[in-house]
């Protein structure tokens, strides 16, 4: 069974760059919230692949197959067995026209230059003196040969010293198309041409040879068309050649003899390749993503096809050398395995990597770990991509679709689901039962998916009604098209709304229906723009198109987004419209924050307006778009809210403030985003790449400062590159990450060492380590052994440690008894407890150190990272009157600096639970309890005043209409 392999691999490996200019780096992105980090879902494209099978010496496996692909401006080496991720190339600046692979060396051409890698590092490159496009792309030996792009010259540059040898140029009549070298013929090579002809030519002579005629190499009864493919068979002498017009021929060049040809129907043979295991099996591919297998023994006759083997123009097909091991790449971003399992026997798929081949205009990220993308795109697929491993990532299976094809011998791409334009998925249920719902384009009803299962559902959601009074009221009250879907939050339910007003709710566990919502009427405000003309028949609010749906946390309430521009807030469980708020424009979009209720929704105005769902109340207005706003997404925290819009700019507001704090202009227009549940990346997709982007969220690594709204727009027009699969620009911008530091800015709001006034602090520490530190004998009692250990057989010998947290060894003690010692020769019992009562620990050293008006920051520093029981034993240590009156100065100093103040009220309560007896038996202490108490009543009511008055607020708040 096919599938993409999932087996973890290693990390991979980047291209070092030879000198990074930090100064640009720093200029570029030292004020920006994010920087490039890296592109996802990128496999390969329309040019040919190159393979090479290594074998070592004293090796008993099985040869490696290593397959080279082009990904645009770089290149990507597999590793063919597993389809693992080996080396990628460096970003040029124009794009690769060709690849192939010569011992350890890679070779490529990209616009005028040809260049040389070696584990994944640039070790050479020659320059095209003609300064033209190069095309093509052979290793002869010591030689490197390459065709312009206009196909006028052959170039010949020596592979060791980069010097010229020659140049062949040709007629006018002669556009060469492809070269190759033919077998057992010395400094030869064949040169294809868009005309249908052939020349072999010496190379080091610069003559040509032989000319073939099209005549004599093309079918007689047609016309010559332009050779688009030229192979070497396994035999000398034997070359295939592919036409435009779908014809192959099988011609002896030494003859000049046309020995077998063949035709393919539907398109151009892009990819020719000869069976090199024992079975004379010729098989040819073409631009309709066919591929074609012939038997040569049979003159020619047709085996089997591969009808929609890849989704669009079908690249390069290559053999494995003596294994029935068929690789194939297409233009639709992959790469696949054949492997036949008999000589009569149909192929079968084997392994694959692939990606989106359109690009995908939704993505969202799956789950709460950051770790996986839920994309789709106009390629009608539904794909997970994995953000950790590329090797992890997948597309949902549709079913049998290649024997549908097969048997109504139909295209594959004309059999799969139309493109989604609504996605929602709840991952609470996700083990049990379908956890993904779809909208599709021109379709009345929502598809589930599960993402575990990697298919698709069980349910189709139909928006259609039971019953039709009349075929006049049927078609009136059509169906409509679903506009809008959401799953929520518990996993349990699905819904759909239609353009014609209708909302339902279905069960993903069972698909049964629900629940069916009721729009209404529209409200006497909406404006007579947004209205629909309604029939006499039409009754309530059918043709009220919808386009967003929400439902909070707990399903309490559920919020519809309509064309006409009002928000209905609907009871989910009494079916009530409880109240509609007319918006000035309609509403695009909506999208739900259930961690605070916040709706994010988008107005065909280019506002972006937020509303409180508890209140059903506007509280931000978020403006300054200069296009239609296309997507937006939240911040793991519910603080920022990002936004991409038809301007190609990524803004960034910050939501308690309504600022804008950030921007940025990409070369493309952004066409979805989402945010980590992490914080760690925003995901992007554009119109005009494939790929998701992965932009870093400076804020995770360092103190950002933030600008003002006009710097901000002012630099927001500087485009900013996208990020590249694996190269010098990730390097450069990891080096820019690491240097941040604190973007020095005049409105940067600095804590002052002490804090003064009404602000008092806490550690942000979890509150059950408090916990845990206040119950330690609870847990000590329920956790106690219910055996006594036992003594091992031989003790092992050991260094005697020193008392407290860290682990410290006494050096200067005697650490073992040699044979032959006495009793009264050990130390005894009594002397190990006063020498370790002697020992001070770090802890007691940091108290004792500290002046008389100190903070003590670094002793609660220490006592954050240790553990409860540790503190819990400093703590009990503190036996001398000195050192408890050092603790209780400690703590008093804290409370006064408003620092730590749970950490303190914790550690007093331990304190006074384990020492309080002898505090109070001694009249010398008094003074410093009472002093202990003043300060602890002072902050005590401080922040109960705090919360009451934060408490009104919010009453108020809530209160006012």
């Amino acid at each position: 069974m096919a599938s993409e392999y999932e087996e973890d691999e290693p990390p991979r490996k980047r291209a070092k760059a030879s000198k990074i200019d930090k100064g640009h780096v720093e200029s570029t992105n030292n004020r920006r919230l994010f920087a490039p980090f890296r592109a996802l879902g990128f496999i390969t494209n329309h040019v040919p692949f190159a393979m090479q099978v290594r074998s070592y010496k004293g090796a008993t496996g099985a040869p490696r197959i290593h397959i080279l692909s082009c990904i645009g401006k770089a290149w990507i080496e597999f590793e063919g067995e597993r389809m693992k991720v080996l080396f990628v190339g460096p970003e040029e600046d124009f794009q690769i026209t060709s690849m192939t692979m010569e011992g350890n060396n890679i070779w490529v051409t990209a616009g005028p230059s040809v260049i040389c890698y070696e584990a994944g590092r640039q070790i050479s490159r020659f320059i095209n003196p003609f300064h033209t496009i190069l095309s093509s792309i052979i290793a002869f030996g010591s030689q490197i040969l390459a065709l312009t792009d206009d196909g006028r010259r052959l170039l010949t540059w020596d592979a060791q010293s980069g010097e010229l040898l020659s140049t062949i140029t040709f007629d006018e009549d002669f556009t060469a198309t492809q070269v190759i070298h033919p077998a057992t013929l010395l400094n030869k090579v064949l040169v294809s041409s868009a005309q249908g002809s052939m020349q072999l030519r010496n190379i080091r002579t610069n003559v040509c040879i032989y000319t073939f005629s099209p005549d004599k190499l093309h079918n007689a009864h047609s016309k010559p068309t332009k050779i688009t493919t030229l192979v070497q068979s396994n035999v000398a002498d034997l070359v295939g050649i592919g036409f435009a017009s779908g014809f192959v021929s099988i011609h002896d060049i030494r003859s000049d003899e046309q020995l077998l040809s063949v035709r393919m129907d539907g398109g151009a043979i892009k990819s020719i390749a000869f069976r090199t295991d024992g079975q004379e099996i010729l098989a040819t591919a073409n631009s309709t993503g066919n591929i074609a297998l012939w038997n040569l023994n049979e003159k020619g006759r047709i085996l089997h096809i591969i009808r929609g083997a890849h989704d669009s123009s079908i690249s390069c097909i290559q053999w494995v050398p003596g294994h029935p091991l068929l690789f194939s790449s297409g233009d639709d971003n992959s790469i696949k395995q054949w492997i036949f399992d008999g000589p009569d026997l149909p192929p079968r798929l084997l392994k694959y990597r692939s990606g989106h081949h359109s690009p995908p205009n939704l993505i969202r990220y799956y789950g709460e770990d950051g770790k996986q993308i839920l994309t789709t795109g106009q390629d009608r697929s539904l794909r997970c991509t994995s953000v950790v491993r590329d090797s992890r990532s997948f597309e949902l299976s549709q079913g049998p679709l290649s024997k549908k094809a097969t048997s109504l011998s139909l295209p594959l791409a004309s059999l799969k689901i139309p493109p989604a334009t609504s996605i929602s998925f709840s991952t609470a249920r996700s083990s049990d039962w379908d956890d993904v719902l779809t909208a599709h384009a021109d379709e009345s009803f929502a598809r589930t998916w599960s993402v575990i299962n990697k298919r698709l559902g069980k349910f189709s959601f139909s928006t259609a009604k039971d019953t039709a009074k009349s075929s006049q009221d049927s078609q009136l009250t059509s169906r409509g098209v679903i506009r809008a879907v959401h799953v929520t939050a518990c996993g349990n339910f699905g819904l759909a709304a239609s353009s014609n007003g209708i909302i339902q709710v279905w069960s993903m566990q069972s698909g049964l229906k629900r629940k069916v919502f009721e729009l209404g009427p529209a409200p006497e405000e909406v404006d007579s723009r947004f209205r629909i003309a309604i029939g006499s028949s039409m009754k309530g609010g059918k043709g009220r198109c919808v386009t967003g749906l929400a439902v909070d946390a707990l399903n309490k309430a559920l919020v519809v987004g309509t064309l006409d521009g009002t928000l209905n807030f609907f009871n989910f469980h009494s079916k009530l419209l409880e109240e509609t708020l007319v918006l000035p424009t309609s509403v695009v979009a909506l999208n739900l924050q259930r961690a605070n209720n916040l709706l994010a929704v988008i107005c065909d105005d280019l506002v972006l307006r937020l509303f409180d769902l508890e209140t059903k109340r506007l509280v931000r207005e978020l403006t300054g778009f200069k296009g239609r706003i296309l997507d937006v997404t939240f911040s793991h925290d519910s603080r920022w809210i990002f936004t991409t819009s038809l301007d190609s700019i990524i803004r960034t507001f910050d939501i308690p403030t309504g600022q804008l704090i950030d921007a940025f202009r990409t070369s493309s227009t952004a066409t979805s985003i989402s945010f980590s549940p992490t914080g760690d990346f925003l995901a992007t997709s554009h119109v005009d790449s494939a790929g998701i982007y992965l932009w870093a969220n400076r804020a995770q690594y360092a103190e950002v400062s933030w600008r003002s709204a006009a710097e901000v727009e002012a630099e927001a027009y500087e485009s900013t590159a996208l990020p590249t699969v694996q190269g010098t620009r990730e390097d450069e911008a990891l080096d820019g990450l690491t240097a941040l530091g604190v973007i020095e800015s005049s409105d940067v709001f600095r804590k002052p060492p002490e804090m003064d006034g009404e602000l008092i602090t806490l550690t942000l520490l979890p509150r059950a380590r408090w916990q845990t530190l206040l119950n330690l004998d609870v847990i000590m009692e329920r956790n106690r052994p219910k055996e006594a250990a036992k003594a091992p057989e031989k003790a092992p010998f050991f260094l005697p440690s020193l008392p407290g947290e860290s682990l410290r060894l006494d050096v200067e003690a005697k650490v073992g008894i040699e044979e032959g010692q006495t009793s009264t020769q050990k130390m005894s019992t009594r002397l190990e407890k006063n020498r370790a009562m002697e020992t001070e620990s770090e802890f007691q050293r940091l108290l004792r150190g500290e002046p008389h008006d100190g903070q003590y920051d670094e002793l609660f520093k220490l006592l954050k990272i240790l553990t409860p029981a540790a503190v819990d034993l400093e703590l009990r240590l503190l036996i001398t009157l000195q050192q408890q009156a050092l603790f209780l100065r400690a703590l008093t100093q804290r409370l006064c600096s408003h620092n730590d103040f749970e950490m303190v009220q914790t550690l007093m309560a331990v304190f006074l639970k384990l020492h309080g007896e002898s505090l109070i038996d001694n009249v010398e202490m008094q003074g410093n309890l009472e002093r202990l108490l003043q300060a602890s009543r002072a902050e005590n009511e401080k922040i109960g005043a705090l919360i009451n008055k934060g408490l009104g607020v919010l009453n108020f708040i809530r209160d006012v209409e």
